[in-house]
């Protein structure tokens, strides 16, 4: 009897010593295979149109294309590959919005090597797996933004100004400025760079 195929895995980070490390730990296990390394999501992407990949392993803030972003696009493009979030950001946020995206696992950075790969396993047999110290937090915060209020929060983060806000997001100047005010006084903030730093503590920007 032969034995079963690898695991095949996609491997999406963009702190180059950090995906060194996650790629040599995942190497050790005889049953999955690291089939590349992406540094930002749009890469990934491209990495996926070119070879079959069974699990995706990513960060959330990447440049180019976030974690986020990326399951978004793989949920719609390649729905039998598996979404695995491992980073830093214990927010629970972030957690809803990704498992919105279709992300079927979601641990941290710090946890030990011997549960990512066993995280893998399971994410690729179907199961969905969330970090234990964020399920407390998940329940307790709410993320009070709609989607529009997000994006248009997002972009004025970056320092656009509403008319260019409008212009990207096919809205009116005036839409766009009720989006920021409303998103502001749901946060208690003042303005909307208080209001973005908000938004990005608790994990929903």
């Amino acid at each position: 009897m032969s034995d079963p195929l690898p695991i095949r895995v996609l491997l999406a980070e963009d702190q180059g010593l950090v995906l060194g490390a996650l790629s040599a730990l995942l190497r050790l296990e005889a049953d999955l295979d690291i089939v590349g390394c992406a540094v930002n999501g749009l890469e990934a992407l491209k990495l996926l149109e070119e070879a079959p990949v069974d699990i995706v392993v990513t960060d959330i803030e990447m440049p180019e294309m976030s974690g986020l972003e990326l399951a978004r696009a793989i949920r719609e493009r390649h729905p039998d590959t598996r979404v695995m979030v491992v980073t830093t950001f214990a927010r629970s946020g972030y957690l809803k919005r990704a498992m919105d995206a279709g992300v079927k696992g979601y641990l941290l950075k710090d946890s030990p090597a011997s549960e990512l790969a066993d995280a893998v396993r399971r994410v690729y047999r179907g199961e969905t797996l969330v970090a234990p110290e964020l399920l407390t937090e998940a329940w307790r915060s709410v993320d009070p933004l709609t989607e529009r209020e997000r994006q248009v929060l997002k972009l004025a983060a970056e320092g656009q100004t509403s008319d260019a806000i409008a212009a990207s997001l096919h809205l009116s100047a005036g839409t766009v400025r009720n989006y920021l005010s409303e998103a502001s006084s749901k946060l208690g903030a003042s303005n909307r760079i208080e209001a973005a730093r908000i938004a990005r503590q608790n994990g929903w920007l």
